[in-house]
């Protein structure tokens, strides 16, 4: 219980802040000079940040569709000659740091989102791939040849014997990504797309420390609550379909 209140506290500073982020400026303003302003005051604070966590669950969503999606497939006998292969796909995305992918991105797609979410989804590919081999590859083969003897199809066997028990590697392999995914989403406000980069780079710009310092606490308390979230959801998920939660 007592390990909770950080987290609650975190949370409520947090909404506090975005929902009247002037009430924070005499916190802020020793950080300022010249009579620049204490707070980002060029667009809604909550309306980037909540853009922000948007474009981080379209790009996870996406990035676990099609890396979990690939991992099953190079752990099946008809897929497992492309394993190799589909592991240097994945790893480009930590390869290549973000800001080379949107380089890359912008001529193809324009600014905006588009190369944004193009640069999560390949950063956040290779994490919940590996997990994901890891978590299927790990299953009991007494179990595998129990549910083949119980008369279920390799389909049956995949969706009700070995996702279930891979699951806590998988969500771990999603967690990861998400919370990546948070802090690399700032770039993308050098090519237009909205979030709280954009509060970080103004800062930068305008040699004004307490807006670089409000949109980095801003992100950080993001990803360790939504980690936490995420690892709640997890546990939950877990006792429902009668797995030991971490």
């Amino acid at each position: 219980m007592r390990a909770l209140w950080p987290r609650l506290l975190a949370a409520a500073l947090l909404a506090a802040f975005l929902l009247s982020p002037q009430s924070f400026a005499p916190v802020f303003a020793p950080l300022t000079h010249d009579g620049a302003p204490a707070i980002y005051n060029q667009a809604s604070l909550l309306a980037l940040a909540l853009a922000h966590l948007r474009l981080v669950a379209l790009a996870t969503a996406a990035s676990a569709v099609v890396a979990v999606s690939l991992g099953v497939l190079v752990t099946r006998r008809i897929g497992a000659e492309f394993m190799p292969l589909s592991r240097a796909i994945v790893n480009i995305g930590q390869t290549f740091p973000p800001v080379a992918v949107l380089a890359v991105a912008v001529p193809l797609v324009g600014f905006g989102e588009a190369p944004t979410l193009i640069a999560l989804f390949v950063y956040g590919l290779l994490p919940i791939f590996e997990n994901t081999i890891g978590g299927l590859q790990q299953t009991p083969a007494a179990v595998i040849d129990a549910a083949r003897g119980a008369g279920m199809s390799p389909l049956q066997r995949l969706w009700q014997v070995e996702l279930p028990l891979a699951a806590p590697q998988i969500f771990e392999g999603v967690r990861l990504s998400t919370v990546i995914a948070i802090g690399t989403a700032t770039i993308g406000s050098t090519v237009a797309a909205k979030g709280l980069g954009e509060v970080i780079i103004a800062g930068l710009l305008s040699d004004n420390t307490a807006f670089v310092v409000q949109g980095g606490l801003v992100v950080g308390l993001m990803a360790v609550l939504v980690y936490d979230a995420l690892s709640a959801g997890e546990r939950a998920l877990l006792r429902r379909i009668g797995l030991p939660a971490r």
